[in-house]
């Protein structure tokens, strides 16, 4: 048989044009004597719809949907299993279940509803949808079709990933020839190995093929690859959809050839195009064309910069300097010799008028202090109100351009630099941003400055300033973040790890001041399984000190 993988890049809600390219997937299919397609999990209404879900009339249009895609494709002699919401017939429990469909020559055959649901992370599905509890097998042109969605294969035995469930769906299944999963199985570093093995040993285990179809593009904060897969019974991969696009990928079963999309598994190379997808897909998805954001000629800047490029075009993004009496030359002249390389248009708006007019309101309230802190966010506040400002006048999406390690230590200014629509590096540590940008420069050819790389990374907010005057060097600072939001170590553990435990405790003590301002934050396009905002719901107002 002749199997289409219908990986394609759903928006959450537009139930309409979503419903088109599964029709069209579906009919162009057909038209290549496709026996089946398969799209991706939840693919009519979008992942993660999140609360639209409680709403009975978006269940309603749903359902009227996807009888109409039956409608439309029931002249063709291509079965289709679809993705979608649908109604809980139970009797108990909630209304709806997260479905796996299947339609053959019109008609709605029959209904899975998929048993491993996720309490976590990126969705949480049990919020919304009552689990299902039986197995679902069907027989077309000669072959046993055993239905799951998602989670219900990654909890199976045979490669478990996820937390313990009453129940493992493939534990005593009926005898099945091909494994049909649907997916949308958000991009983080380094997964779609992870996936490829577990794919591999299913397979190889019920000595079955399995075909795995995943979502494509980006949605809010979550990105996701595609790179859908056939697995054989001998334990390998047979075919491979592209990674961050969408691909409709036909695939015989019994798989007699190899078929695999071209591919970089490198960190910089997916972080970089996950970037990039996130950025445009966001953009794209919310009605914006264009995009602003602030270049002060130091290295995060530059990345987001260069993502905003890629992902938009370069007619489409404006960088603005804000230069204050405390900017060196060379930021102003590095950000300028960026935008060349870019391409992009620059304005240039110094702050200093705006700063005297503020020490001029302040002078009496202030009087008798000596300058510090307040003075410093101020400046980020007078640059975050100029962004704003640029935003709404010309109609452009704000970009925000902290990294991970200062959001994690707040070592960036609430409604200042954190002024937003989306932080496109804000799961990226500060090391890692250096690391991308040498690799882009590498394989791209020199778009980031190499003064941007060398100099010492700083604020500029009062004189000669840097900021390993009031943090750990970046290298120390990453290794101890990771171990604390990633490992979740205690200080003790960590400071057994190598750090001074003094040190420890000042960064957990920045991490755990900092939540208030994380909590207001732009959200983090997510490309690492601890991003901030996605997955991570630690509470403000608490005395954890990280020391247990």
């Amino acid at each position: 048989m002749l199997c289409a993988l219908l990986q394609i890049n759903s928006t959450v809600g537009d139930i309409d044009a979503n419903a088109e390219k599964i029709v069209q997937g579906v009919r162009k299919a057909a038209a290549a004597g496709a026996g089946l397609c398969v799209t991706p999990e939840l693919a009519l209404v979008g992942y993660p719809p999140r609360d639209l879900l409680l709403y009975p009339a978006f269940a309603e249009k749903a359902e009227r949907t996807l009888q109409d895609i039956a409608r439309a494709t029931a002249d063709s002699q291509t079965a289709l299993v679809l993705g979608t919401i649908g109604p809980n017939l139970s009797g108990s429990g909630k209304s709806l279940s997260n479905q796996a469909v299947f339609i053959r020559s019109g008609r709605l055959e029959a209904r899975y509803n998929k048993r491993l649901l996720p309490t976590y992370d990126v969705f949480d599905e049990a919020r919304y949808f009552e689990p299902g509890g039986l197995p679902c097998l069907i027989e077309h042109q000669g072959l046993r079709l055993a239905l799951t969605v998602c989670e219900d294969i990654w909890n199976d035995n045979a490669f478990r990933t996820t937390p313990d469930y009453a129940v493992q769906p493939l534990t005593n299944h009926p005898p099945f020839d091909l494994l049909v999963n649907l997916s949308a199985s958000p991009f983080t570093v380094g997964k779609q190995l992870l996936r490829e093995e577990m794919l591999k040993r299913l397979a190889g285990k019920y000595a079955a093929h399995a075909v795995y179809v995943n979502m494509t593009g980006g949605n809010d904060d979550l990105v996701f690859d595609g790179r859908s897969l056939l697995a054989t019974p001998a334990g390998e991969i047979a075919a491979r959809a592209e990674a961050f696009a969408e691909d409709l990928l036909p695939v015989k079963v019994p798989a007699f050839a190899k078929k695999l999309a071209e591919d970089d598994f490198t960190p910089e190379s997916e972080t970089w195009r996950a970037l990039i997808t996130g950025t445009r897909d966001y953009c794209k998805k919310t009605g914006q064309s264009a995009v602003v954001l602030g270049l002060s000629g130091g290295v995060d800047s530059s990345l987001v910069a260069a993502v905003a490029t890629e992902a938009m075009g370069r007619d489409k993004v404006l960088g603005l300097l804000m230069p204050s009496p405390y900017s060196s030359g060379h930021s102003v002249a590095d950000a300028q010799e960026l935008a060349r390389n870019l391409g992009i248009e620059t304005r240039a708006i110094g702050i200093e008028p705006a700063m005297r007019a503020y020490d001029s309101v302040l002078a009496e309230a202030f009087a008798g202090r000596d300058p510090d802190v307040a003075e410093e966010n101020l400046q980020a506040r007078i640059r975050g109100n100029l962004l704003m400002a640029f935003s709404n006048k010309f109609n452009r999406l704000l970009l925000t351009t902290g990294n991970k390690s200062e959001i994690s230590v707040g070592y960036c200014t609430i409604y200042g630099d954190m002024c937003g629509a989306l932080a496109v590096i804000g799961d990226l540590y500060k090391t890692e941003v250096f690391r991308l940008c040498r690799w882009l420069n590498a394989t791209r050819g020199t778009c980031i400055p190499e003064n941007v790389l060398i100099k010492p990374p700083s604020a500029e907010l009062r004189p000669n300033q840097t900021d390993q005057d009031s943090l750990p060097p970046y290298a120390e600072l990453d290794a101890i973040l990771r171990l604390l939001l990633e490992e979740r170590l205690p200080v003790d553990a960590i400071a057994a790890a190598g750090h001074a435990r003094d040190t420890v405790l000042q960064v957990a003590g920045l991490v755990r001041a900092a939540e208030f301002k994380r909590r207001q934050a732009a959200p983090v396009l997510k490309i690492t399984n601890q991003a901030f905002g996605v997955g991570w719901r630690m509470p403000i107002a608490c005395r954890q000190a990280y020391e247990l």
